[in-house]
């Protein structure tokens, strides 16, 4: 039997609800609590190391007794991670005619600092040396596309991946005749392959019994509505939140008419977010006289936040993914909080399932015990997506 991993926290949230600071005030009660604590960032603001007060490394570098901050450095990232694809990508752009420094740029790929960020942390996860891992993840709409591309690679990869080998491979001299390109050899290929296995890996690493991920928002109306919207579409990926951290919330005893309006405003809302929330825990984060920057203020942050509890705990609860048989009929299980029936799809193709949650979709390859069953029933009950099949027979 493996040996349990450290525990992966990940925080992401509207822009500029403070989920930075969140992030680093809970590294650093991790490493206070004795945990040998690594806090790193997909966030290409690199705003993290501000929040510690100190200057940001390329690897891991202790700032304070067990907290070590990483800020990973894209280039050197992109040469391990994936230099085989970009040195040829350069080569065919030089070929087409276009000068070195544009080539270049054109193979930073938009997204590319995110991904190296990722698949630098399954790097870290897989030395052993890390008791709490802290991600300081980018704004909500960026991390959700983040956390589904591995999956959609996936898709891809299996399916184009072994007929693209052999189609080069009869294709190859014709191409090079022609076109006066050439085409990537195998060790290109593997590493495009190699890429993927680690974006798999981190997928499989994040969606662990080991992690989770951490909601960040202000009691404000167009906050608590994206929040709850990413809830449903985190879970629909198949990663467990496990919390949601309320900050920048007022005393309700303010002296002025001002403070007080917020305070009766940000009440309502902070209603609506236990109810919508529950039974998750609801951390609440006053509204500080100061911004909290360096270790002692993040130290005091923590206090607050989390007060008592046990941050670091395992995640309770059933995986947001989940098949169970029973009496020969098979279920999957999907968690969809706060979905509506109406922004909730179903398709079978093949061995997969295509389920939709607003504007977000996800394709399920169904295991080989479901795969040869049909679908009997389908229905969203109590924040989860029940899909029933028959006892035998092929769909």
């Amino acid at each position: 039997m493996s040996e349990p991993g450290p525990r992966v926290l990940l925080f992401t949230g509207k822009g500029g609800v403070g989920k930075t600071t969140v992030a680093a005030a809970t590294a650093t009660l991790a490493a206070r609590r004795g945990r040998k604590t690594l806090v790193v960032s997909t966030d290409t603001a690199h705003s993290l190391a501000d929040a510690l007060g100190v200057p940001g490394s390329g690897e891991p570098s202790e700032i304070a007794p067990a907290l070590y901050l990483q800020q990973v450095d894209t280039q050197k990232a992109l040469e391990r991670h994936w230099g085989d694809l970009r040195d040829y990508a350069k080569g065919v752009l030089a070929e087409l005619g276009l000068d070195e420094i544009t080539s270049e740029e054109l193979t930073v790929l938009p997204g590319a600092e995110e991904v190296m960020a990722l698949l630098e942390l399954r790097e870290q996860v897989r030395t052993g040396r890390w008791d709490v891992v802290v991600v300081d993840c980018a704004p909500t709409a960026e991390t959700l596309r983040l956390l589904a591309l591995p999956e959609a690679l996936d898709w891809h990869v299996n399916r184009l991946l072994p007929a693209g080998r052999r189609l080069l491979r009869v294709l190859a001299p014709v191409i090079r005749h022609v076109a006066r390109l050439d085409l990537p050899e195998d060790a290109v290929v593997g590493s495009g392959e190699r890429l993927h296995t680690g974006l798999m890996g981190v997928r499989d690493l994040l969606t662990g019994p080991d992690a989770s991920v951490r909601l960040v928002l202000t009691p404000e109306a167009v906050v608590v509505a994206e929040a709850r919207r990413t809830f449903t579409s985190l879970s629909l990926y198949g990663y467990r939140v496990d919390g949601v951290v309320a900050n920048r919330v007022f005393p309700a005893d303010g002296s002025d008419a001002w403070r007080r309006g917020w305070a009766e405003a940000q009440a309502r809302h902070l209603a609506a977010v236990h109810e919508s929330f529950a039974p998750l825990p609801v951390h609440t984060v006053p509204y500080l006289p100061a911004e909290p920057v360096g270790a002692e203020a993040l130290a005091a942050l923590a206090g607050e936040l989390y007060g008592e509890s046990d941050p670091f705990a395992p995640p309770a609860g059933e995986p947001p993914l989940a098949v169970r048989a029973e009496g020969g009929v098979h279920e999957l299980t999907l968690a969809l909080p706060l979905a509506d029936k109406s922004d909730v799809g179903l398709a079978r193709k093949g061995d997969e399932l295509i389920v939709t949650a607003g504007s977000y979709r996800r394709v399920i390859t169904l295991p080989a015990a479901l795969a040869r069953r049909s679908v009997q029933e389908a229905a969203l009950r109590d924040g989860r997506l029940r899909v029933r099949f028959e006892a035998g027979g092929a769909s």
